[in-house]
């Protein structure tokens, strides 16, 4: 799993997890002995998961490492225990058969409340591998009474905050119909991929009879060449995205469109419901909004509309 978020560790239910969790947190505590703090790494990093390791060693003993972590970084300690206890086993006790004692602390805790260590004991492992990672609480006293001396409970004073990551921002582009993904609208027959509906969908065909649904009562060649036009003149009075809804309505409302049109120009540009393909390969990853309108431009034969993509603020125009 690799998620920005920090996860809550999976627990089991009931008088059966208690009495699981007792046994595991008990099995390591016979292990207890004085152990000397070895390392003390405030930034070691596993992959791209950063954590403070203080390693607890001492000879004929297993090592017991604890990894501390603030909410603010990710990967978490959660999501990459078993990479990041294996790289500690690998890196610093490479000799021992089995794995460092591996206790974690991420902070604050939920709801504000002071944060518990958690054991976290692998079902399987194999050298310097390990999978299946189960969590039990355990306490600072039961962690002193293991290395036989203090542990410490914080970041370290040499941790380093992450930078803030920069976050994307929408903007409208345009692109050719060909290269958005085929369409499956699923909302009116009329847009069926049945030979029968496809037949029946030709731009002079559909001007020759009422019209079906919303989608193709309207002239989208003419609200498409006023979406061009107004996104050429946006950009060059930096109008942001959010704004565009606005400002492409009040061209439309000077250029005469009709209420159909300005309906369908403002859907284009109003985020929550603009035609936004999924992902950046749009030929195989499909639509999160617009299907049916790009369904009712390919049957107008367009060749061109605006998308709205999120993208990082360096990125060229199209």
């Amino acid at each position: 799993m690799d998620d920005p978020s920090q996860e809550t560790p999976p627990t089991r239910s009931g008088a059966a997890a208690s009495s699981s969790c007792a046994a595991m947190v008990a099995e390591a505590l016979r292990l207890a002995a004085p152990r000397e703090r070895t390392v003390d790494d405030h930034m070691f990093r596993a992959g791209r998961t950063s954590f403070r390791l203080q390693l607890f060693t001492a000879p004929g003993q297993r090592a017991v490492a604890v990894a501390t972590q603030a909410e603010d970084e990710s990967p978490s300690l959660t999501n990459e225990a078993e990479s990041c206890a294996a790289l500690v086993w690998q890196q610093h006790c490479p000799g021992q058969e089995l794995p460092p004692v591996w206790i974690q602390r991420q902070f604050p805790g939920a709801f504000g409340e002071e944060p518990d260590f958690q054991l976290v004991t692998f079902g399987e492992s194999e050298q310097h591998q390990l999978h299946q990672p189960h969590w039990c609480t355990i306490s600072t006293e039961q962690i002193v009474h293991l290395l036989g001396g203090p542990v410490a409970e914080d970041r370290g004073e040499g941790y380093v905050p992450p930078e803030p990551e920069a976050e994307r921002e929408p903007r409208f582009e345009v692109i050719e119909l060909h290269r958005l993904a085929q369409s499956h609208p699923f909302r009116e027959d009329c847009m069926s991929n049945s030979p029968a509906a496809a037949s029946s969908r030709s731009w002079t065909d559909r001007l020759l009879r009422p019209s079906c649904c919303w989608y193709h009562s309207g002239d989208w060649h003419r609200v498409n060449d006023m979406a061009l036009t107004a996104l050429s003149r946006a950009r060059d009075e930096d109008v942001k995205a959010e704004d565009m809804r606005r400002y492409a309505d009040a061209y439309a409302a000077a250029a005469g469109a009709s209420k159909w049109e300005r309906a369908a120009l403002y859907s284009l540009y109003c985020p929550p419901v603009a035609i936004q393909p999924s992902g950046d390969d749009y030929i195989s990853n499909g639509f999160i909004n617009g299907q049916h309108r790009v369904q009712a431009m390919r049957d107008a034969g367009v060749a061109r509309t605006v998308v709205l993509r999120l993208v990082w603020p360096d990125s060229p125009a199209d």
